[in-house]
């Protein structure tokens, strides 16, 4: 807990029921906030009380072990004197403002001396402020996968882009719910903030605003680049597919001569070697004429 300039701020990170009582005894909050404090399946929300204001939020966050993008709780209680954060896996931006204010005396004085609201906006602030470096890493994913499928290595780049599709899904369900939180947090930021502050949560919208129109181009890009792919995939094939049959067609008649020629029947010719040469010679210029006629034809 940090105190400074008659202002609270705690952050108890990855919170335990056995918290609560800690929590009960210097704070009256409600019942109801408790439960969904450790309850750990809530919505993006903004509760309204006399006293204070409770707030769920979710920001992504990486997970290194997994190796994926997942969703990070953040659960804030907001009073005129007092700031609660209960986040409820470790949020950098969270740890960082707090050890900032805690070692920084300086810094801790004139964040605090502007009251809780201000504190709500950096530490609100810095979470979304920290989405664009990640945003910035899909955007370098994407442009790779767009110079691997020109380089003509479509197959490769399948599973690359599955797995930025499946980031940009995981950063889309994160933030959409939760711009009609920070809408309605422009709304009740005013019991908590000076009138000369009011700008910086309409700095958060936003930046929330800028974060969902990247979403929005990397989705229609990753849909491009997957359509983009199969096309390519998809040529590939049909360029198989056109040499195996041009190949079929040719030794057709080639596999017909010999069929007859082949029979267990007398055929002129039998036994001599002068007309084995003869169809030899007749099946390779059959082959030779119908390749020279497919590629005059471009077929092959």
């Amino acid at each position: 807990m940090i105190e400074s300039l008659g202002v609270r701020w705690v952050n108890l990170e990855q919170p335990r029921p056995s918290n609560r009582s800690w929590l009960e005894e210097r704070f009256d909050f409600h019942p109801l906030d408790y439960e969904d404090v450790f309850s750990r399946n809530q919505r993006p929300k903004i509760d309204e009380y006399d006293d204070y204001l409770f707030i769920v939020l979710y920001f992504p966050r990486f997970d290194k072990q997994v190796g994926r993008l997942n969703a990070a709780e953040l659960d804030l209680f907001v009073g005129p004197d007092f700031l609660v954060t209960l986040p409820n896996q470790p949020l950098q931006p969270v740890e960082y403002l707090f050890e900032r204010c805690r070692t920084n005396d300086e810094l801790r004085e004139s964040w605090f001396a502007k009251g809780s609201g201000y504190l709500l906006y950096k530490i609100i602030d810095a979470c979304v402020d920290a989405s664009f470096p990640m945003l910035a890493k899909m955007g370098n994913k994407l442009e790779r996968v767009e110079d691997e499928i020109f380089a003509g290595n479509s197959a490769e780049v399948v599973r690359d882009i599955s797995n930025v599709k499946q980031e940009i899904i995981n950063f889309r369900k994160v933030v959409r719910p939760q711009r009609a939180v920070f809408s309605d947090l422009e709304r009740t930021k005013q019991r908590y903030l000076a009138e000369d502050l009011d700008v910086y949560f309409d700095d958060i919208n936003d930046a929330s605003e800028r974060v969902w129109q990247m979403l929005e181009t990397y989705k229609e890009t990753v849909e491009a680049l997957e359509a983009t792919n199969e096309s390519v995939l998809s040529h590939q094939l049909n360029d198989v597919l056109r040499v195996l049959t041009v190949l079929s067609v040719v030794f057709l008649p080639l596999t017909l001569i010999a069929s007859i020629f082949g029979m267990n029947v007398h055929v002129p010719g039998q036994d001599q070697t002068v007309p084995f040469w003869i169809i030899i010679v007749a099946m390779f210029g059959i082959a030779g004429g119908m390749i020279a006629f497919f590629r005059r034809r471009r077929w092959l």
